[in-house]
C-alpha cells in the first residue's frame, strides 16, 4: 500500500498519532503543509506555553484565511523571544505595536485594509495579559465596543514574565511573584483585584469570545478556525503556563494547563453574543490541591504549615466557576451545550 511522508518536526507530539488518520480529520500541525508561521530559532523558555499556544493560533489562522493574514503583536515574552533585533522567527507579516495598543494598531490595519477594499485579508491581534488585561485593556474595550473586525488573541501566564514576573491584573490570588510577595498574614496575591476578561468581552456582547489552554490543542485550533469563520470583533483566551514565573518543571506545561481545567480554576468555553454557547465539561475532577502543589509560586501555602483556610478560599472560586459555567455533568445549566 502507498505510504504518505509526513515529515517529524514534531518528535512526542500529535503527528504520528495522525498518521492514522484521514487528512480531514488530522490536526493541522500533522499536516505536511502546514504553515510553520513560528520557526524554530526563536528565544522561547523550555517548556514555554505561550510559544506553543502561538504556534498553534498562527497556523490555524493561516490556514483559516488561506495565508491571507496581517498579525499585530503586543510588546512583552511573545515579541521579545520571537523578534530580537534584527532576526525573527515569523513567517507572515507582522508588525510590532507598544505594551498597550496592540489593539488599536490592529484597529487601524483593518480599517486599512477596508479602505483598500481587501475583505480577503484578515487581521489578527496578540499579547500577553499584561499587555491585554493591564496596559492595553482600554484599547481591547474600544475595539469591541466599535466591533472591529480583528481577532484578538490574549496569551495569559498570569504575570508580567518578561519584565521580572511582577503581578498583573491576571495574577491569580495567593500566588507569590515580584511584587506580591509570599509575607506577612495573607501571603502572596490578595484576593478580590484582578480582571475577568473573557466576561468584559463578553459583556461587550460582541460576535465570539472563547477560552482555551495549551492541554486541548485540537479545541485551540477549532476555535481559531471558528472565530476566523466570524466578522466583527472575536475575543480568545489561553491559558499558557509559564515555568520561569509559576516555578514549575519544564514537562508540566501542558499537565498544569490540564490541572486548571479539570479543577475548575479555568473554565473553558464559547460564547456569542454575550451568552454562552458551549463549555468543555470536566471528565476528571481535581482539587485545586493538585495544580497548586506543582508550582512554587503557591509554595508558602503548604509550608512552613498548610494553610489551609487560603487554599479553601481557591476552592471556592474554582466551585463557584463550576456552578456558573455548569463544567460537571450534574452541574450543567440546561441551556448550555
Amino acid at each position: 500500500m502507498p505510504v504518505e511522508q509526513i515529515p517529524y518536526r514534531q518528535t512526542g507530539s500529535l503527528v504520528a498519532g495522525n498518521r492514522l488518520l484521514a487528512a480531514e480529520l488530522r490536526a493541522g500541525q500533522a499536516r505536511p503543509d502546514r504553515a510553520d508561521a513560528l520557526t524554530c530559532g526563536h528565544r522561547a523558555c523550555r517548556g514555554c506555553g505561550e510559544a506553543l499556544a502561538a504556534r498553534w493560533v498562527v497556523d490555524a489562522a493561516l490556514r483559516a484565511t488561506a495565508n491571507r493574514l496581517i498579525a499585530v503583536n503586543a510588546t512583552g515574552c511573545l515579541e521579545v523571544f520571537s523578534t530580537p533585533y534584527p532576526e525573527s522567527a515569523w513567517q507572515l507579516p507582522w508588525l510590532h505595536s507598544l505594551f498597550g495598543n496592540a489593539p488599536a494598531v490592529a484597529t487601524g490595519v483593518a480599517a486599512a485594509l477596508r479602505a483598500q477594499g481587501r475583505t480577503d485579508v484578515r487581521v489578527l491581534g496578540q499579547g500577553g495579559d499584561g499587555g491585554t488585561v493591564d496596559i492595553g485593556f482600554g484599547c481591547l474595550s474600544g475595539m469591541f465596543e466599535r466591533n472591529d473586525d480583528v481577532l484578538y488573541v490574549c496569551y495569559d501566564n498570569e504575570a508580567y514574565m518578561n519584565t521580572g514576573v511582577q503581578r498583573s491584573g491576571a495574577t491569580p490570588p495567593a500566588a507569590r511573584t515580584a511584587t506580591t510577595q509570599a509575607v506577612g498574614p495573607e501571603p502572596g496575591n490578595v484576593f478580590g483585584q484582578g480582571k475577568n476578561v473573557p466576561a468584559v468581552a463578553m459583556a461587550h456582547e460582541i460576535p465570539y469570545v472563547a477560552t482555551a489552554t495549551v492541554a486541548d490543542l485540537r479545541d485551540l485550533e477549532y476555535k481559531v478556525t471558528r472565530a476566523m469563520d466570524l466578522r466583527g470583533a472575536r475575543y480568545l483566551h489561553v491559558l499558557v503556563p509559564c515555568p520561569l514565573g509559576w516555578g514549575s518543571e519544564a514537562h508540566d506545561t501542558i499537565r498544569l494547563a490540564r490541572l486548571a481545567t479539570q479543577s475548575g480554576l479555568f473554565p473553558v468555553f464559547e460564547a456569542e453574543h454575550g451568552e454562552v454557547t458551549a463549555v468543555t465539561r470536566i471528565r476528571h475532577h481535581v482539587a485545586v490541591e493538585e495544580y497548586l502543589r506543582r508550582q512554587s509560586r503557591y509554595a508558602h501555602l503548604f509550608r512552613p504549615r498548610e494553610r489551609t483556610d487560603v487554599i479553601a478560599r481557591i476552592q471556592a472560586q474554582a466551585d463557584r466557576n463550576i456552578t456558573r459555567y455548569g463544567l460537571l455533568a450534574e452541574s450543567a445549566p440546561e441551556e448550555v451545550s
